[in-house]
């Protein structure tokens, strides 16, 4: 059942009554109705992030710290609550975590890439000179995005038009002022990575709950997107958070 927040400019999946215990925020490419299973018998709402699902896409470029401002608009209503991050979403869930922790009462992350576990590696000279002379006019637009094509990632190739540009924003985006202050903080986080995630490769995730202090879990045989195990693995984790914070008060 899809529902509206903030005022209708969010959509989402609603599961139970009213007010959601839980807030999930969905992977790139993907949608609110990944969480059924996580969320089965909750009181939660699974957004659609604008740009994804039956969600417009923003009329300009976002990072995930936009994003992070209308989910902080879209729950101010039911805070706190305990947030579910997968990938993408994950992202945008600890820039809220970290920045308005009033809102948060818990967090759960699953394949968010929050650290790199080496530098960028520098483009081709060729490539640089084709930008070099794509910004002076001396090589059309369309043979430049041709050549970005060939480089980019699947994601890469598949987003159109303002998506494109919030997908390289957010790839190139540092979360480590995020991950100190989620160590500094209150909010309780639970980390779990599919054993062979490649997308967040799990060196990287479990190096980020050290950072942060907190469990983490690997689901053996499990890769990045929610399902099998590592979505059973992640509704676990959800119901003794929710349990753990219900005893705190």
């Amino acid at each position: 059942m899809i529902t509206t927040l903030a005022g209708g400019r969010v959509l989402a999946e609603k599961h139970g009554a009213t007010p959601p215990t839980v807030v999930a925020l969905h992977g790139w490419a993907r949608d609110g109705t990944d969480f059924g299973t996580i969320v089965s018998g909750l009181d939660a709402v699974c957004l659609h992030l604008p740009g994804f699902g039956p969600a417009p896409a923003p009329d300009e470029v976002w990072g995930s710290e936009d994003y992070a401002e209308l989910v902080a608009e879209a729950v101010a209503a039911y805070a706190p609550v305990i947030i579910v991050g997968h990938s993408f979403g994950g992202r945008v869930a600890a820039r809220l975590a970290a920045r308005r922790p009033e809102l948060v009462r818990g967090l759960i992350l699953t394949g968010v890439p929050l650290l790199r576990l080496q530098a960028p590696v520098a483009p081709p000279l060729g490539y640089r000179v084709a930008r070099w002379a794509n910004r002076r006019g001396l090589l059309s637009d369309e043979r430049m995005d041709a050549l970005r094509n060939e480089r980019g990632s699947a994601d890469y190739r598949a987003a159109e038009g303002v998506l494109r540009g919030v997908l390289v924003r957010v790839v190139n985006e540092s979360y480590d002022e995020e991950l100190d202050e989620l160590a500094a903080g209150t909010v309780p986080v639970r980390f779990v990575w599919g054993e062979h995630d490649t997308a967040a490769p799990t060196e990287a995730g479990r190096l980020a709950a050290e950072r942060v202090g907190s469990p983490f879990r690997i689901v053996p045989g499990s890769a990045h997107l929610l399902e099998g195990d590592l979505e059973l693995a992640v509704r676990e984790e959800l119901l003794a958070l929710i349990a753990e914070t219900a005893e705190q008060g």
